[in-house]
């Protein structure tokens, strides 16, 4: 069940094919990616008008990509581990992966057009 909750979420697609999952309800954007043993290949989760993350529940650690108020990216927490609080007062949105993949989806944020949070 836990695995399957992203597959219902609209999705963002990057240039490079990449996936956004978009965290579209208060259920899913206080729940994040918490309890969820893996993601899909290539999947991320985009929460917008968020300055802070929790990692309580989670299974595996986390690169955070945070964007400004253009979807432009405007800072990185790279490796979170389970157990953290995160804030960036700056920052309007959050791409959650999985630590390691948080390279990737940089470069596919940096480079495409901005992704504006919903």
């Amino acid at each position: 069940m836990w695995e399957r909750r992203l597959e219902r979420l609209p999705k963002l697609v990057l240039p490079d094919g990449s996936k956004l999952a978009v965290a579209d309800g208060r259920t899913v954007r206080a729940l994040g990616l918490a309890g969820l043993r893996t993601l899909p290949p290539r999947t991320a989760l985009l929460i917008s008008d968020c300055r802070s993350v929790h990692t309580l529940g989670m299974r595996f650690a986390l690169d955070l990509i945070w964007l400004g108020a253009d979807g432009r990216i405007v800072d990185v927490s790279a490796s979170v581990p389970p157990r953290r609080v995160v804030t960036r007062a700056h920052a309007r949105a959050v791409v959650e992966c999985r630590a390691g993949s948080g390279a990737a989806f940089f470069t596919a944020l940096a480079t495409g057009p901005p992704v504006f949070p919903r």
